[in-house]
């Protein structure tokens, strides 16, 4: 049986089988320097390692993504989502999915330079650019290395139009650079709430703020005059499907503008992981679960397919669209998505200063 492990997501730390990697064992060097509590495993202390990247805008062509360019500040994330679908970036580096991707966190410094490099190329077109849509742009690590931040402020200075996806009310500090980009039609929010139950929050994304703390970040957004969302992604059948329409009444309340979801997706070594927490958390309702996710997604763990992977399929998938469609209509979240601009931005000034822009 899987053991959980004080404030983290994964129970298991392997590696990829995909890459012909040894599985990892937790050693000395990864504890904090005390012993577990009431049997418990040892906490995993977080480490941060500099990344120096060559480019920092990441280039996407999915034809079911809304945008074409991205910015992930970060590499792993602490927050620890079990479902989280960019776990697997882990193993391309010898490091596991699991306790690995949100204890050995990779932050990128040099990410602010990158992008003013980039937005003064000749050739740069203007499009908005999304945060958040690999590991979230504001987990733990921001408050001291604020990468995020110091994007943002290239991004306002170049008058160039953003995106922010985050499941952090640390969003909020940034408020004042994101409120006069908002003005200018240059900048929306979308914050993720997955439940409302602090005792599932606690397991399913172990060091996310709380969900009281996401609803106040949406009302500070909205007030700011931020057009802010609310995503409930992923939706886990028999664990958070039921709170669906509560949690869209409550961000309707908070001021949200409309509302997103997707049922949840387990790729590659995310699968594993997720039945590994599901045998940890709700042995009782495992098999249940699992049966349902494989009914939405063909029989199997996962749906790679464009389109359907966002959606799911069959009979359980349509009635939860149905559901979604209803509370949407009935708490007024069915507002426009936001369009913002690209005819404001202004190209950073090179080397020699705005002299000679």
């Amino acid at each position: 049986m899987p053991v959980p492990r004080p404030a983290r997501g994964a129970t298991l730390n392997t590696t990829s089988a995909r890459f012909n990697l040894n599985a990892r064992e937790d050693d000395g060097d990864w504890l904090d320097d005390r012993d577990g509590i009431d049997g418990a495993p040892p906490p995993v202390r977080t480490t941060v390692t500099i990344e120096t990247p060559r480019t920092i805008l990441a280039r996407n062509s999915s034809p079911d993504i809304p945008f074409d360019r991205s910015i992930n500040p970060y590499r792993g994330c602490e927050h620890g989502c079990i479902y989280c679908f960019a776990r697997p970036t882990h193993a391309y580096h010898d490091l596991s999915p699991g306790i690995d991707f949100e204890t050995r966190l990779f932050a990128k410094p040099i990410a602010p330079a990158l992008l003013r490099a980039e937005l003064a190329k000749p050739g740069y077109v203007c499009k908005p650019i999304a945060f958040g849509t690999n590991t979230d742009p504001y987990q733990p690590i921001e408050r001291e290395w604020r990468i995020t931040r110091e994007c943002i402020e290239v991004l306002a200075q170049a008058r160039h139009p953003l995106t922010i996806t985050t499941k952090s009310d640390r969003v909020t500090r940034d408020i004042d650079l994101l409120a006069p980009m908002a003005a200018q039609g240059l900048a929306a929010a979308m914050v993720s709430v997955t439940t409302l139950d602090p005792r599932i929050a606690m397991t399913l994304e172990p060091r996310a703020p709380s969900p009281e703390k996401r609803l106040k970040a949406i009302a500070a957004l909205a007030a700011a005059g931020i057009p802010t969302f609310v995503s409930i992604s992923p939706v886990i059948p028999a664990i958070t499907d039921h709170e669906i329409e509560h949690i869209l009444e409550r961000a309707a309340d908070a001021g949200a503008r409309a509302a997103f979801f997707i049922p949840v997706r387990l790729p590659h070594e995310v699968a594993p992981l997720f039945r590994a927490w599901l045998d940890a958390h709700f042995p009782d309702r495992a098999a249940k679960v699992m049966a349902t996710i494989q009914s939405l997604r063909g029989g199997r763990d996962n749906d790679p397919g464009f389109g359907s992977r966002m959606q799911g399929h069959g009979p359980w998938a349509d009635l939860l669209r149905t559901r979604f469609a209803i509370a949407c209509r009935k708490y007024g979240l069915v507002g426009e998505r936001v369009r913002l601009r690209t005819d404001l931005f202004r190209r950073p000034a090179g080397a020699q200063g705005e002299l000679f822009d």
